[in-house]
């Protein structure tokens, strides 16, 4: 990594620890939806994450997040696949960028993210996939910033679990062989941890659909870091509780500190 890059990760985890990163880019694929139509709002409530990852277009309708000591990082997404338009069923799992990290970093990126889908069914676009990875990689080198690669199986949710659990493994290893500084994927169950020990970059597990309680999700964090995860990458499980600064502050203390999760949902007054 060049300076720039370690400097930025390091205040991600805060030197060694576990980094909380909330998502709220979700209306660059499934458009309107409860809990994220009023961003600026929305923000205001996240002062305790370490990240906020976005779609590049929000970045100035949420600048004022980011401007004093102690904000969280931001984090840019750099690509659009059909692979996350879920309301419409597509089945290429196509691939774009929409924004360049030097571009990105204009706009006030310290993090950067691209995603990543492979066994689409087509070699070529698995191929264009994967180019779309290597250029980010090289790019992120230039502007000096980290890249996290999000590792998200084409349709995923068709997968058995052991499908599933081997196509995460691949991909996040192709990834880091790419150059990626950081891997953001799904939880595989029991044998995550396998995936987390070989994959030789950080690994952020992400929360995927609104869990039926908060205390869910909570379970699901600690499952996260206790199979040796760098941190979790929460949106809909957050953003849509009853009380996302509360259930915020539970999280941290689950994923930062290792406050068990019932205790940490008790504490906050958690369903």
């Amino acid at each position: 990594m060049t300076t720039g890059e370690e400097i930025r990760l390091a205040r991600l985890f805060d030197g060694d620890g576990r980094a909380v990163v909330v998502a709220i880019d979700h209306g660059l694929y499934n458009g309107p939806q409860p809990g994220f139509n009023d961003l600026p709002g929305v923000v205001g409530e996240l002062g305790a994450a370490d990240a906020i990852l976005m779609s590049p277009g929000m970045a100035p309708h949420v600048r004022g997040a980011f401007t004093r000591r102690g904000a969280p990082a931001m984090m840019i997404r750099l690509n659009w696949g059909t692979q996350y338009a879920t309301q419409w069923a597509y089945h290429e799992s196509r691939s774009v960028p929409v924004i360049s990290v030097g571009d990105a970093v204009a706009l006030g990126a310290d993090i950067v993210l691209v995603g990543m889908s492979i066994k689409t069914g087509s070699e070529a676009v698995d191929a264009e996939n994967v180019e779309i990875v290597a250029r980010a990689v090289a790019e992120k080198r230039r502007a000096g910033v980290p890249l996290v690669g999000e590792v998200y199986p084409a349709g995923h949710e068709d997968l058995s679990p052991e499908e599933r659990h081997d196509q995460i493994a691949i991909g996040c290893r192709i990834v880091a062989e790419l150059g990626v500084d950081l891997v953001k994927t799904f939880h595989t169950g029991g044998r995550f941890g396998e995936i987390v020990a070989s994959t030789p970059v950080p690994v952020l597990g992400l929360g995927s659909r609104k869990l039926p309680r908060e205390r869910d999700a909570l379970e699901l964090a600690a499952e996260i870091v206790s199979a040796g995860a760098k941190g979790v990458v929460f949106g809909r499980n957050l953003i849509q509780a009853r009380d996302p600064r509360r259930f915020l502050d539970a999280l941290c203390a689950v994923v930062r500190d290792g406050v068990p999760a019932a205790e940490a949902a008790a504490r906050h007054g958690l369903p």
